[in-house]
Parts: C-alpha cells; structure tokens; sequence
C-alpha cells in the first residue's frame, strides 16, 4: 500500500469516527451559540427546574403559543365541570372573523367542545379558540382577563396577553420562561395528550382534514406535544413536550427564523435534556413518626408528606443526593390538619435541590373542661 493510499483511507475512517462521535459530544454540551433562535428555555417538567436558557425573560411575542394558557383554562373548567366535551360551542361573528390559521368557521355554526378542542390543538385555529374564550367567559375580553390573572398566579412575570390566539397585537408579549411556567402546568392535565399527540384528524363529519403544526410528532422520539406558533412579528415558535425513561421535559424557543430552524433548536433542547439527566425517585416517608402535642385531646398526631419526590438530576449523581429530616418534637394544640410540623430537604454537592414539607395529618383539639365532659359522657352512655 502507498502512503498515499494509507493517508486516504486513515483520513477517511477518521471523518467516519468523528461523524459517529459528534452527536454524541453535542448533545452533552449546548451552549447559547448552538441554538440559533433568540430566547429559549429547557425545563425539567417534574421540578420545574431550568436545565438550559438563552434569553430567558426576555419579553417577545409568541403568537400562538399564546393558546398554550387559552387551553390550560379550558381543561380547568373541564375539570370544575363548567364545560363539558360533549357541549355545543356555537361560533359568534366576532370568532368567526379571525384571521391566519383557522377551521373557517361560519357565523352561527356548531361543534362540541371536543371538536374545538381539538380544532384549537391540532390545527391552532384563531377561530376555534375564540368560540372556546366566549364559550367559557361571555367574551374574548373577559377570558383573556382570566388568562392574565391565571399568568400572575403562575408567576408569569413577563407576560401580557391581549387576546386568546396569540394574533399579533401591540403589548400582547411573553418570555420563553413564562412559556415554559403555562406549559408545565398545562401538561399537568392529561388529557391535553389526547389532542397534541394527533398527527392527522378531521372535523365536520370528515369534510375538514386537519394536520399538526408539530412536526416533531413525526420525527422525535418521545414527542408529546405541545404547540407551535408563527406570525410575522413572533417568527417562528415552539413549546416542545417529550419524554423518556421518566423524564419529562418542556423545550421552548421563540423568535426562530423559520419552521426548520425552530424544530431543529428545539430538537437540540431536547437531546440536551436526554443525554444529561436523569430522574431520581427518592423516598419522603421513611424515618417519619408521629409528633407529641401539648394540651391536646390526642397525645399526638401522624403525620404526612404527601408531595412527589421525583427529582431530575445530572446523569451519575444519584447516589450522591442526602435526604435530611427536620420535624418537630412537640407542637401545642390546637393542631389543624394540614399544619407544617418539619421538613424533609434534599442536597446533592452541600446545595439544598428540593425541600417538602411535612403536615399534621388530623386534627387535634385543645383541652378544654367541656370538651372533656363531652368525652366522659358519651363514654358513659355507650353500651
């Protein structure tokens, strides 16, 4: 063999092994250069916690991802039993004059509130989600109020919606944090899952052939959801749900220059997400015991913690996490059930990474001379 030879194939499997390698050094590593769009946040959909961000709280509009909290208020008043899926949603002339990506609803036209659900999810119709807004509130006006009041109870800082469908409109801004806060809580629906994993549906009978604007949905594995948007002065937009082996993750970008660019940012989200943590289910009930209370009825009271303990973490430092326990000795009565008594923290590298409270499972009354006598009596009268 020649060294010339010797030099091409030795360059040639060289390219080839760094063609294999490369994803995988990538996907360990994501720093603000490797996403191109402008703001974009990675969120551990468990925990809340932020995993990546670039421009994180910077106020943008976000076009339609604006329906992300349009839908979350849709599933609670599903769940109040306000609404009801099989209810007849019947389009008003204001919905019916929405612009952009709609389902070209006609004045006076019926759908149950499934199929605008689905409209809305699926195929991120402007007018659907006004004829849900309506439905629900009266008016679009008081159901975009409702979805600022619900923003500020999430602490959406950056954000200020002035209509339901996220159409562009001077004010109507957010962040990709805030997106990622609406979307966190909006997944806590399940149900949610039913319209955002539809890739090819219909509407009015099988007339209306409606398509996903997530094109991740046919390329990514894991892919639950959750909402696209582009307008001209949003660009393009995603907030991106997946999950895998437990974790779950929300991927948010805003401003990219086009459909192909977002995808490909949020993809990279993702991978990030995947190849770099992992989710920890660590234990909140071991090592808990009742508490002692003083001048009450009961001499203690159990005890309860009943958040979920399933916290993301880097890939490798499981074992590393410490489980520390703070609880009362004694509290004095009166005691409600729910009262904080202790505790139970998390640290992982001497930096606390989550903290639960534990509660007073009952009620305990406080000694009293009637409450005593109550006792006594009806200790006496039974056989």
């Amino acid at each position: 063999m020649t060294k010339h030879v010797f030099c091409k194939r030795f360059t040639a499997i060289f390219l080839s092994v760094i063609c294999l390698i490369m994803p995988c050094l990538s996907a360990n590593a994501l720093g603000e250069d490797d996403i191109t769009s402008p703001a974009a946040v990675l969120m551990d959909a468990q925990s809340g916690k932020i995993l990546f961000e670039k421009n994180a709280h910077e106020q943008r509009p976000c076009a339609s991802i604006t329906k992300v909290m349009t839908l979350l208020l849709v599933m609670e008043a599903l769940d109040s039993e306000k609404i009801h899926l099989d209810d007849v949603v019947t389009a008003s002339a204001h919905a019916a004059s929405m612009g952009g990506s709609d389902i070209w609803l006609e004045e006076g036209e019926q759908m149950t509130v499934d199929e605008m659900i689905k409209a809305t999810a699926v195929a991120s119709a402007n007018d659907a989600a006004v004829a849900l807004a309506e439905f629900i509130s009266g008016t679009e006006d008081d159901f975009v109020a409702a979805m600022n009041e619900k923003a500020k109870a999430l602490g959406m800082k950056d954000t200020v919606f002035k209509n339901c469908n996220g159409l562009d409109e001077e004010g109507h801004l957010t962040s990709a944090y805030d997106v990622a806060l609406m979307s966190r809580e909006l997944i806590k629906h399940k149900k949610i899952f039913d319209y955002t994993s539809i890739w090819l549906d219909s509407l009015r009978g099988g007339e209306t052939q409606i398509v996903n604007t997530n094109k991740l949905l046919r390329t990514y594995d894991g892919i639950t959801g959750l909402k696209t948007g582009t307008t001209g002065d949003a660009g393009s937009c995603i907030t991106a749900t997946a999950e895998r082996n437990g974790v779950s993750l929300i991927g948010v970008i805003l401003g990219a220059d086009s459909g192909t660019a977002r995808f490909k940012d949020a993809a990279a989200l993702l991978d990030y997400g995947f190849a770099n943590f992992e989710t920890a289910n660590l234990s909140l009930t071991d090592d808990l015991y009742p508490v002692k209370v003083e001048d009450g009825m009961e001499a203690e009271v159990d005890v309860t913690c009943d958040e979920s303990a399933a916290l993301t973490l880097p890939k490798g430092e499981k074992e590393k996490v410490k489980r520390s326990v703070t609880i009362e000795e004694s509290i004095p009565a009166p005691v409600k059930k729910g009262d904080k008594v202790g505790t139970i923290s998390f640290t992982l590298n001497d930096e606390e990474i989550a903290s639960f409270d534990i509660l007073a499972a009952d009620d305990v009354e406080k000694k009293s001379f009637s409450s005593i006598f109550s006792l006594l009596w009806q200790a006496l009268i039974q056989p």
